[in-house]
């Protein structure tokens, strides 16, 4: 099939690239195959991510590199292996493009893969193997993935909040449907921004019989029980929070991105037998030490959760469309991406942006 678009987005092209210098040019996407979906972008969400990528945060990226992948568009091109999609559908992309999808495989049979270890590839800045090229992602005009993942988006879903969910929503989706979030349980989210206003809204969504929002300030206050949270912890205006506050949750999911961060406190409001399921990641990887006998004398558990599968995705569309969950975003135009990501740096969204694409929305 004959293609009439170019791929063209906002590559960075070094760390400085995440001071509001990413420059809009043209890229190779990875080379076509039968198992792919080309997708006209008309909005994709900035994530936190999207800084640490930019910057080589985590690790070396291989510039240049068009970050983004909460993507939402058209499908425009689809290989003839692909059978749940069409063209013409609107559809969605999460933080992960491939993995290795074989049958031997212990984590992709069994809806596991998003753990692959044979093959992750990620949504941009990933080589593929074979000589395939590179993954290039939502801050532009096209993407190309392989179809199993990529997802139909519910007709009673707007774009503007199904892209941010691909990837910020289902990164505090995953660990709350797979910890046992529901009826008769007590949450708290550590962290209430991007990630963590997702968690509060997730945790009420799934029936939880109690949601906590737990921030610094005591200024995130009205906001947090606005999105729908039955109470709240501010860590820093309250100097004896974790004693008041002590095994009094089941389940704590922290999205927080600092090594410094109070951890062994965060432990601490945790019941006999909880669980703290950890999702930010900090540059570097660093966490606090943790005391053992936080750990032993409650028999808590700490643990980590990664991007949501693409059967996590599957539930999380369902339940949003069912339950018409409203994330908090703030919308910008996507010619204005170097001004968002410096805002987003700043720490100025409320609580995610999502980038318009004017020419296809």
């Amino acid at each position: 099939m004959a293609t009439d678009y170019e791929f063209q987005g906002w590559l960075g092209k070094g760390p400085e690239s995440v001071d509001g210098k990413m420059e809009w040019g043209a890229f190779e996407p990875k080379k076509w195959t039968e198992n792919d979906v080309d997708i006209q972008i008309s909005h994709c969400g900035i994530c936190g991510t999207d800084l640490h990528v930019l910057r080589s945060g985590w690790s070396p990226t291989p510039y240049p590199c068009c970050v983004g992948h909460e993507i939402v568009g058209r499908a425009v091109r689809v290989g003839h292996n692909v059978k749940d999609i069409k063209v013409g559908d609107r559809v969605g992309v999460g933080a992960q493009a491939r993995s290795c999808l074989q049958s031997d495989c212990p984590e992709c049979t069994a809806g596991l893969e998003n753990y692959c270890s044979r093959e992750n590839t990620n949504t941009y800045g990933s080589i593929y193997p074979n000589g395939e090229g590179k993954s290039y992602g939502g801050y532009a005009d096209y993407n190309r993935t392989n179809g199993h993942f990529v997802f139909k988006i519910p007709d009673g879903i707007p774009s503007e909040f199904a892209a941010p969910m691909l990837c910020g929503g289902a990164t505090v989706f995953s660990p709350l449907r797979n910890n046992g979030c529901g009826p008769g349980k007590s949450v708290g989210i550590v962290g209430v921004g991007g990630l963590g206003h997702f968690g509060v809204l997730f945790a009420k969504a799934l029936g939880a019989d109690k949601v906590v929002g737990i921030s610094r300030r005591e200024s995130k206050r009205d906001d947090v029980l606005a999105l729908g949270a039955d109470d709240y912890i501010a860590t820093e205006d309250d100097k004896d929070w974790d004693t008041k506050n002590a095994r009094s949750l089941d389940l704590i999911v922290s999205t927080v991105s600092h090594s410094q961060m109070p951890l062994n406190s965060y432990l601490r409001l945790l019941k006999v037998g909880g669980s703290l399921v950890q999702v930010g990641a900090p540059d570097g990887g660093e966490l606090p030490k943790v005391n053992a006998f936080t750990l032993i004398p409650n028999r808590i558990k700490i643990g980590g959760s990664w991007i949501g599968s693409p059967n996590d995705i599957e539930a999380m569309l369902e339940l949003v469309a069912k339950q018409n969950v409203k994330p908090w975003i703030q919308t910008r135009s996507l010619k204005d991406a170097n001004q968002a990501v410096l805002d987003m740096v700043a720490g100025k969204a409320r609580f995610r942006y999502v980038l318009i694409n004017e020419k296809y929305a």
